[in-house]
């Protein structure tokens, strides 16, 4: 029997070995779990014969090759198989065909679900212009559960955590709606704003399943979440497209269809296409993925290269930040992309590889987002030792600091990993580890800031 440490240590590094050769598009589930059973017999033999098991997992790798070339030689083996993911659904694991037809059925229904939640304070008078305010702030609630319900319908997680996923939905329409917020106040745009963040930690939790304490499990979330971005704007683009024929074709016979289109077409198809999207997701995980990271290799230099140019500039200049509501929304998107870029540059890379040019791109991307941030707090510290405290200027101090504490510390395990005195796993872990602060930041904006600023 492997004494606890050994089964610790090898299946962190089998952990990280298997996340990695997952995301490679041209290897199915099922060469992965080959490839590892060979592996682990590879690790007993080496161990057998007197070898440490960190040494035998890095001498056992190396003899089965690179992963990359590896990939490379799946992908030239079974060539047709991207393309026939882009229709076909996916058979492994002992998947039937009716399964994959119980997948689609459920996601399409629940799709249809969401527009007709969407639809139903109408029947009690509501209309989405009239009542913009009320709409603003259960949007969320009438998609997230229902593409939580979807994915804890497909994982089977405990009862307990279906109980506790409930209970924090019933809790943010609480609290959505029970606050009697000024209409078009500072905190209603706010609360808007940070519960569907504050809920998609629940569309994780429910994601990841038994996984989510893991770090694999939630960089698969992370994942999941680039690939249901583009996925979506993929699926806009061609909603866009259809309703611009819908409204030609139709005034070519004299019939005004834009109150259908404003009122049912759009509104609607917006709220199902997410979880269509989701659905794709799931299905065409080994075509899609490879595309967030091919993106995060195109822009992670552009960026980077935008905010050394806007440093400079600043300090050539002189000028400051500017803290209207508007403006900080932008720039703290800015940083937020920039973290982005860093998460998907970690899911996409070979924990297990030296550093690279690339590794040195994120660095000064992290570095600039990080000075970026800095003057962004010493503008809203000074915008708010001049004019007093507001709900704007509050969320946006603590969101600041949030990614202040994210970036700083990334910068310094990721320079630690450049000089070779840190682990790559440890940046990745730190990544996971914090997102639920973001999570709880977003809870306390909901819940606290309307009181605590008298609902305006």
């Amino acid at each position: 029997m492997l004494a606890p440490g050994y089964a610790v240590s090898l299946e962190d590094q089998i952990d990280q070995w298997r996340s990695y050769l997952h995301r490679r598009q041209a290897i199915h589930s099922v060469d992965v779990a080959e490839l590892e059973d060979h592996l682990r017999e590879q690790v007993t033999v080496l161990v057998d014969a007197g070898l440490a098991t960190d040494e035998a997992f890095l001498v056992a790798v190396k003899r089965m090759g690179d992963l990359d070339s590896l990939s490379r030689e799946f992908a030239i083996e079974h060539s047709d198989r991207l393309w026939k993911q882009l229709v076909v659904a996916p058979s492994e694991s002992g998947e039937s065909r009716a399964r994959v037809r119980l997948d689609a059925t459920v996601a399409f229904c629940l799709a249809v679900a969401a527009a007709v939640v969407l639809k139903l304070p109408e029947l009690i008078g509501m209309q989405m212009e009239q009542d913009a305010s009320f709409y603003a702030r259960n949007l969320s609630l009438f998609i997230l559960p229902l593409l939580t319900g979807y994915f804890v319908w497909k994982r089977q997680p405990d009862n307990g955590t279906v109980r506790w996923l409930a209970g924090a939905f019933v809790a943010a329409g609480v609290f959505a709606n029970i606050y009697p917020f000024e209409s078009e106040g500072y905190t209603l745009v706010l609360a808007a704003m940070h519960l569907p963040i504050a809920l998609w930690l629940m569309v994780g939790v429910a994601y990841a399943g038994d996984r989510w304490n893991q770090v694999g499990g939630r960089m698969d979330f992370i994942r999941f979440s680039g690939e249901l971005f583009i996925y979506y704007v993929l699926i806009a683009l061609g909603g866009g497209v259809l309703t611009g024929f819908i409204a030609l074709t139709f005034q070519s016979i004299g019939i005004d269809s834009e109150t259908f289109i404003a009122s049912w077409l759009l509104p609607c198809g917006a709220v199902g296409a997410v979880l269509v999207a989701s659905w794709l997701v799931e299905t065409k995980q080994s075509v899609i993925e490879n595309m967030a990271p091919v993106l995060t290799r195109l822009f992670t230099p552009l960026f980077a290269a935008m905010l050394v140019i806007f440093l400079g500039t600043m300090l050539v200049t002189g000028r400051g930040v500017d803290i209207e509501r508007d403006v900080l929304i932008a720039f703290d998107l800015l940083l937020v992309v920039a973290l982005g870029l860093l998460l998907y540059s970690i899911s996409a890379r070979d924990p297990l590889s030296p550093p690279d040019a690339f590794d040195v791109m994120q660095v000064v991307l992290v570095v600039s987002a990080l000075l970026a941030n800095a003057v962004a707090l010493w503008a809203i510290a000074a915008r708010i030792t001049e004019f007093g405290f507001s709900p704007n200027r509050v969320a946006a101090l603590g969101v600041n600091v949030i990614l202040l504490v994210n970036l700083a510390w990334s910068t310094v395990l990721y320079i630690r990993f450049l000089r070779g005195r840190g682990s790559f796993a440890v940046l990745e872990r730190w990544q996971m580890d914090y997102l639920p602060v973001y999570a709880a930041w977003a809870a306390i904006v909901v819940i606290v800031f309307p009181p605590l600023f008298g609902y305006v």
